[in-house]
């Protein structure tokens, strides 16, 4: 296929009814082996919107220098995590890659020099999500890495402009967690919540209820709790592409709630 005839498909994809957006509290890799309430909710997200057309992921885990997006037509599973059961590292998501919109997602942002990637693939942070809501991988799945050199403001603008491709069957899926602080994670099957991490997801969905952006932006400046859910922004900055994305006229749900292991926010957010 030219290049021309490639752009050519490209300028066809079809326009649908605008896709929600959503964010996933993606937490444990053990999520992908486990039943509970946090993988029940995202079954039941998927059963109560639209069919995508393809899904652009948005994962805490693939962070790079520069902004990269995958193009590759078989995108491997990546078991990035290690220590875990070995049915967690058989387990494989054998979606399809989409070159055609990874190539619209490139055309749909101006100022952003975004490249080609064919070596990544779908990490835990996509995969162990899209399992439950589609287990039968045969939705087309490609990932845009995030730039770890540009801050905040930067995830967010580029979020909205990435909200074209809602109107061409995509579904934005950032994956992170809004509250995930590694060292103070306490593994007690009983374990509650820190005092902190309850109120920095309340403070959060209060503003994302609002659409408090500019807060949401800036969130170093919400206090001392702030500073102990969010000790490095990579889990954090998926959620700033999902309400990038977010219309005037839409709102916010909470479709999966709850706290893991302590020190873990396993909110969801779904805009429409």
């Amino acid at each position: 296929m030219t290049l021309s005839e490639f752009v050519h498909k490209i300028d066809e994809l079809p326009h649908t009814a605008r896709m929600p957006a959503l964010f996933v509290g993606h937490g444990s890799p053990m999520n992908g082996i486990e039943n509970n309430a946090f993988t029940l909710g995202w079954q039941n997200i998927a059963a109560n919107i639209p069919r995508p057309q393809a899904v652009l992921a948005i994962s805490a885990h693939w962070l790079t220098l520069g902004t990269y997006v995958h193009v590759a037509q078989k995108p491997k599973t990546i078991h990035d995590f290690w220590g875990f059961p070995k049915e967690l590292y058989d387990l494989t998501y054998p979606c399809p890659g989409s070159p055609f919109y990874a190539e619209s997602t490139k055309n749909a942002v101006s100022g952003v020099q975004m490249q080609d990637d064919i070596d990544w693939g779908v990490d835990h942070g996509t995969w162990i999500v899209l399992k439950r809501m589609y287990p039968g991988a045969d939705i087309p799945v490609f990932q845009m890495s995030i730039d770890i050199s540009k801050p905040s403001r930067f995830h967010y603008e580029l979020g909205k402009q990435l909200s074209s491709l809602r109107e061409k069957g995509v579904l934005i899926m950032g994956s992170g967690n809004i509250v995930h602080n590694l060292g103070r994670i306490d593994f007690d099957e009983d374990a509650k919540a820190f005092d902190w991490a309850e109120e920095f997801d309340d403070v959060l969905s209060g503003h994302i209820s609002s659409k408090n952006h500019v807060a949401l932006i800036h969130y170093e400046k919400l206090g001392h709790a702030a500073s102990l859910s969010i000790p490095t922004p990579d889990h954090y900055w998926p959620l700033l592409y999902t309400l990038g994305s977010q219309g005037d006229e839409e709102s916010a749900t909470f479709p999966v709630v709850g706290m893991a292991h302590g020190s873990i926010s396993m909110r969801s957010v779904l805009i429409k």
